[in-house]
């Protein structure tokens, strides 16, 4: 196969070496073209990048330049496909820019996450809303597109609700994060105010993970996403932990079900990313352990490379009906291991044809 030449719009970020990282020997995909702010352009990468993986930077990204983050960058012939990790504050524009100029732009940015004919996507979950890009092309007269994955916390709550909410059906949802360093970026939040301490409040979360769990598990009917029918109630908290989101989950279902019952639906639970095979789907999308203490950020963060929620601590709860313990690795399946595994199932589907 003739890999598809792929580029990174906001490359140095921290979610942006991510991309770097996870796109060194794709079997898909050959970065070609990297973007970042007007500090960096001009520079290799290696020359503009404060590289912050524990993995080194792959050898093939150091050579590469980096341009501005414009379609008109001079430098070489723009990749049809992006990815792009931009600050929200200028990711709005500039997403729209490349897509009215023809390009697919996979993002990892909230700005156009509930936007009506912009589908917000794990593939696990709702595959069937990519099918919102036809309508955003035409409602829009762009020749691309733009596709977003969730917040980082919405995606561990998401993927462990969608196997329930299909056999039982969702009535009420209460998670409590407790949400690693690394979800802030670099720097992040000061060593003075996170050491031995917990942060009760991140702007903008608990609506971000509210919403976008509702849309995520809503049906497409008529070009648009009819939310799903259950509330939800997030709370969201900012931890001392490197990598990994933790979610305390309480849910009240519609359909009588067990403990046992809900066990059997994550463990058996599969989806088209699985039965396609697509590089970056992990085998098994949903892991539960039986530990009395697991998950674990130290651990399980990495389970299926990072790609799997794992759940723990299945019990009833005396105010709802279950409580659970639901574990995602943030900067990859919340960030951009999500975007990368969106843009397999669209080349997957025809949309990158």
């Amino acid at each position: 196969m003739n890999k598809l030449e792929v580029g990174i719009l906001g490359a140095t970020g921290m979610v942006g070496q991510r991309f770097v990282s996870l796109l060194e020997n794709h079997p898909w995909f050959e970065l070609a073209w990297l973007a970042a702010s007007d500090r960096s352009a001009g520079k290799t990468y290696a020359e503009a990048c404060s590289w912050r993986l524990r993995e080194p930077m792959p050898e093939s990204a150091r050579r590469l330049a980096v341009h501005e983050c414009q379609t008109g960058a001079q430098g070489g012939k723009i990749p049809q496909l992006l990815f792009a990790s931009l600050d929200s504050k200028v990711a709005g524009e500039v997403e729209q820019e490349f897509a009215r100029a023809g390009h697919v732009v996979v993002s990892n940015s909230s700005n156009h996450r509930m936007e009506p004919d912009v589908p917000l996507l794990i593939p696990e979950v709702n595959p069937d809303h990519l099918a919102l890009v036809t309508a955003q092309r035409r409602e829009r007269g762009w020749k691309g597109m733009i596709v977003t994955n969730p917040n980082c916390t919405t995606v561990g709550l998401a993927m462990s609700l969608a196997p329930i909410e299909q056999a039982f059906g969702l009535e009420k949802v209460l998670m409590t994060s407790m949400q690693a360093v690394s979800g802030a970026g670099y720097p992040g939040v000061p060593t003075l105010d996170i050491l031995g301490n917990v942060i009760p409040h991140i702007a903008g979360e608990e609506e971000k993970v509210e919403q976008e769990t509702q849309k995520l598990l809503g049906k497409l009917s008529d070009g648009r996403v009819r939310p799903g029918d259950f509330a939800v109630s997030a709370h969201c908290n900012r931890v001392l932990v490197e990598d990994g989101h933790m979610e305390s989950v309480s849910v009240a279902l519609k359909s009588k079900a067990s403990v046992e019952d809900l066990i059997a639906a994550w463990r058996k639970f599969r989806a088209l990313p699985q039965e396609r095979r697509l590089p970056s789907a992990p085998a098994h999308p949903i892991v539960v352990r039986e530990e009395k203490d697991r998950p674990q950020p130290k651990f399980d963060v990495n389970t299926e490379r990072g790609m799997a929620t794992v759940i723990g601590r299945v019990r009833p709860c005396p105010v709802l009906q279950f409580k659970y313990m639901a574990l995602s690795h943030n900067t990859i399946r919340g960030a951009a291991g999500a975007a990368l595994l969106n843009a397999e199932l669209m080349k997957s589907e025809g949309y990158l044809d």
